[in-house]
């Protein structure tokens, strides 16, 4: 058993923790600005994952809590990974009562297929009919 406990009180996330590791560690919202990650955070069901007090993992929904959701901005600290922190968090995110029952959940990975893959995800049955409009340079382009 895992010593991580999971939470999704908004008021437990250590947010600057959350903007620096999203700013500057990721790939996929590097230099995003504070002010949208509170947004992001106040808009979306939030999973904190803490050992004692201190939080070392994160990850959000983004869902209508009826039909769709959507994984975003899942991370465990580097110094805390492989640990089996990342599948508790995952275990926590698939078990929520408000995410039971949807007809389809989506995620964009570009290197955790094989713990995606855990928990049923595949690539898109149908990809023709997937379409997006995507910024890479939104947050380090914008100007401020």
């Amino acid at each position: 058993m895992t010593d991580l406990r999971i939470s999704n009180d908004k008021a437990e996330l250590d947010i600057p923790l959350i903007h620096r590791f999203l700013s500057e560690e990721t790939y996929w919202a590097k230099g995003i600005p504070l002010a949208l990650v509170r947004t992001s955070v106040e808009h979306s069901l939030c999973f904190g994952g803490y050992l004692a007090d201190t939080q070392v993992a994160f990850a959000r929904v983004i869902s209508d809590y009826a039909t769709f959701a959507n994984l975003v901005d899942v991370f465990v600290l580097p110094e805390h990974r492989g640990k089996g922190y990342g599948k508790v968090l995952m275990d926590a995110v698939f078990s929520h009562p408000r995410l039971q029952g949807l007809r389809r959940f989506t995620l964009a990975t570009g290197d955790a297929h094989g713990l995606y893959a855990q928990y049923g995800f595949t690539a898109p049955l149908h990809p023709r009919t997937l379409m997006e409009r995507y910024v890479p340079g939104v947050y380090t382009d914008a100007p401020r």
